[in-house]
């Protein structure tokens, strides 16, 4: 039994660990850090990495937390404080814009939805909480891509498909598209990534300054667009609910 405990202890210290961390660590940082033999804290890691509690790079052979931690329910969600920043926030842009919102933070190379608020209206939606969107194609994942240096470089370095006729793959296009996000302070998805569908997002900074996540709405092309155009009225609306969400975190103006 204290066998069990104590390895019990050891797992719940490495995901501290992670998480107050690195982005990434190796498994002799983790080893020295917690200070353990590496082949006890290689065991501790591997079933860690079984449950999806902590993920490891293949390219780097780093660990860093798994997306299985956001899975496990709404508990966890609630005590995070970005999504629980943002939930006024992007129900208000539900209602105002009729589409349904969702709040994504970089995670290893793509986005991780952590937050999803239904279109108000009567049709049958799934909750996309925990689902994984490309960076180089979604307005969520261009402008994590924009404007934190480590979801750029993590861009560049992933594969970039080609969805639809209209997604960007090319390195120098796709560096094109940032600075355009970046001048604008907003990013689109034109079917890009799905046929049919558009979306507008917009970053969200804390206290520091700093990039932590992107706020955006999805719909129909016909919907969010007008004579071939998106709406400016919804790319207000999504820059100002992100714009609030930071004043929320201590950014401040913008």
């Amino acid at each position: 039994m204290a066998r069990n405990i104590q390895s019990l202890e050891r797992a719940a210290a490495m995901l501290r660990l992670l998480a107050g961390g690195e982005r990434r660590l190796g498994l002799s940082d983790i080893a020295s850090s917690l200070g353990l033999a590496k082949g006890t804290a290689h065991g501790i890691l591997r079933t860690l990495q079984q449950e999806g509690f902590v993920e490891q790079d293949e390219a780097s052979g780093r660990y860093q937390l798994g997306a299985e931690l956001l899975r496990l329910g709404t508990t966890y969600l609630d005590v995070h404080e970005l999504r629980a920043r943002a939930l006024v926030w992007t129900d208000d842009l539900a209602r105002s814009s009729g589409e349904s919102v969702h709040l994504g933070v970089l995670h290893q190379q793509g986005v991780l939805v952590v937050h999803h608020v239904f279109r108000p209206d009567d049709s049958r939606q799934v909750l996309e909480i925990g689902a994984m969107q490309p960076l180089h194609s979604t307005a969520l994942g261009k402008v994590l891509s924009a404007y934190d240096p480590v979801a750029h470089s993590e861009a560049l370095e992933a594969e970039r498909k080609a969805f639809t006729d209209r997604t960007v793959c090319e390195p120098e296009g796709f560096e094109h598209v940032l600075d355009i996000t970046r001048a604008r302070g907003y990013a689109a998805d034109v079917e890009e990534t799905w046929e049919g569908v558009a979306s507008i997002a917009a970053p969200v900074h804390d206290r520091r300054r700093m990039p932590v996540g992107a706020v955006g709405i999805t719909g129909a092309v016909e919907r969010l667009c007008r004579d071939g155009e998106l709406r400016p009225e919804l790319i207000a609306a999504v820059r100002d609910c992100a714009r609030a969400v930071s004043r929320d975190l201590g950014a401040g103006r913008f």
